[in-house]
């Protein structure tokens, strides 16, 4: 059976600056057998035409911008579809700024629909600018969930989420998250991918090496999931939780082969080695706006 394939990047194709082993010939197969495939990524601060370059310095060639769907252009395709002509006060980099522009969504610092935030760029007079527009009506709007994100197996950075959570905690208003797991990113992804193999009618595979968001994403979106281990899920945590992936690969170098003979492995056994240190992150490491139906977040008072 043939896929078309949703495939996340961080700890999928690359870690750091470092590519996977196998990466480039599985990316490879992708090319040269024509499956349909699209890079999906919670970043928001590049654009497609970034991440082309990225991975071309890396050695992974053949590809272009039409290969990459981010949360920025997510959270650009929600509001050209859900509120056109509106505008917004955002705060991200080149790739959110980006997706805003190409759908002509109109920068308003004075009195916005929508405060936008993705992640990088945020500044104490953005935050205050941010949280004065919500206090006069702006809604908020975060491009993706992640309060932080790996960057090495020593480091990570802020991410998104934790920027939009020192706005719900300011101004006591609730963000709506896009980007994986919202069933939005999945949809649009998947259409994206259909328009772009008009004769493929197959199903489709998110490969992804997070449980909360690749895989959780696709569970609920009806799509399958293929966990890799070589990022931020070790196969002993795997039971955890409810939802399971369909598959569990060491890598996505385990998919070559399956690809280029269009004949699937009989199993797909796994083996863990030493724990992976991912220094010791303790506490959520996303934002999910399915908390607030449970754990209301009134707005605090303004001294102790």
């Amino acid at each position: 059976m043939k896929f078309g394939y949703l495939i996340d990047m961080d700890g999928v194709i690359y870690r750091e600056n470092r590519l996977i082993p196998g990466a480039v010939e599985f990316v490879n197969a992708l090319l040269s057998t024509g499956t349909p495939f699209l890079f999906l990524t919670n970043n928001s601060a590049p654009t497609a035409e970034d991440l082309t370059v990225r991975l071309r310095h890396l050695g992974v060639n053949g590809l272009s911008p039409k290969h990459f769907y981010t949360s920025a252009m997510n959270t650009a395709d929600f509001l050209a579809e859900t509120h056109p002509n509106c505008s917004v006060f955002a705060i991200g980099e080149g790739g959110l700024l980006t997706a805003l522009h190409d759908y002509k969504i109109a920068n308003d610092a004075i009195r916005p629909d929508y405060v936008v935030v993705g992640e990088g760029a945020a500044t104490t007079e953005k935050l205050a600018k941010a949280h004065e527009c919500i206090e006069r009506g702006a809604r908020l709007i975060a491009t993706n969930p992640d309060n932080w994100c790996p960057v090495s197996e020593e480091k990570t950075r802020p991410g998104a989420g934790a920027i939009a959570a020192f706005l719900e905690a300011s101004t006591g208003s609730r963000a709506y998250y896009l980007g994986k797991p919202n069933g939005y990113m999945f949809h649009r992804a998947r259409r994206k991918l259909m328009e772009s193999a008009l004769n493929f009618s197959g199903p489709v595979a998110m490969i992804g090496d997070t449980m909360e968001t690749d895989i959780r994403g696709a569970v609920e979106a009806g799509l399958h999931g293929f966990l890799v281990l070589t990022g931020s899920t070790q196969l002993e945590n795997v039971c955890d939780y409810v939802y399971q992936p369909s598959r569990i690969l060491q890598s996505v170098a385990d998919l070559t082969e399956e690809i280029l003979t269009g004949k699937a492995a009989s199993h797909f056994e796994t083996t863990l080695g030493a724990p992976r240190n991912t220094g010791g992150k303790s506490g959520h490491r996303h934002q999910t706006d399915v908390f607030a139906f449970h754990k209301p977040r009134p707005r605090p008072a303004m001294t102790k």
